[in-house]
């Protein structure tokens, strides 16, 4: 097998680890996206042990945490080392519309998924409206984006 090896590649590559400043949490990667009543946010976290992962929410925070441990390979010689072992850290604020006793996780071939439902009174309703010559219905749509909901309403 034929490899290149550029040896200031190596170099900067040991040097940035040395001088990183951050030598915290990693990164995960992630993407987000709403599928009708509900968010689903899935993080890349290949080659974490599903036990490790935590996810927890303290009032409107979501956090994942995550840890990897180095595999020891006793007696060789590392050509190249870049998947890093240590902790991994990521939180989201959830804003108010959101249903944090119903949020659900999955861990499948290395991404972690996490299902996060849109409240019942965030979601869309229809309010009967009385009048001297009967009901009128009236619809009415929350959307929660960034934190607030705004209100939108049609008479009919």
């Amino acid at each position: 097998m034929a490899m290149f090896f550029d040896p200031f590649r190596e170099f900067d590559r040991v040097a940035g680890e040395l001088l990183d400043s951050r030598q915290g949490p990693r990164l995960m990667p992630i993407d987000l996206y709403r599928d009708g009543d509900h968010y689903v946010l899935n993080a890349d976290l290949p080659g974490i042990d599903p036990g490790s992962v935590d996810i927890d929410v303290d009032g409107q925070l979501l956090s994942i945490r995550a840890e990897r441990t180095p595999r020891s390979q006793a007696g060789v010689k590392w050509i190249t080392r870049e998947r890093n072992a240590g902790s991994f850290l990521r939180q989201f604020n959830l804003g108010q519309g959101i249903d944090t006793t119903a949020i659900s996780a999955n861990y499948e071939n290395g991404v972690l998924s996490v299902v996060i439902p849109v409240s019942e009174k965030a979601k869309p309703r229809k309010i009967e409206v009385q009048t001297s010559s009967g009901p009128t219905a009236v619809e009415t749509h929350a959307e929660t984006t960034g934190g607030s909901t705004t209100t939108e309403s049609a008479t009919a």
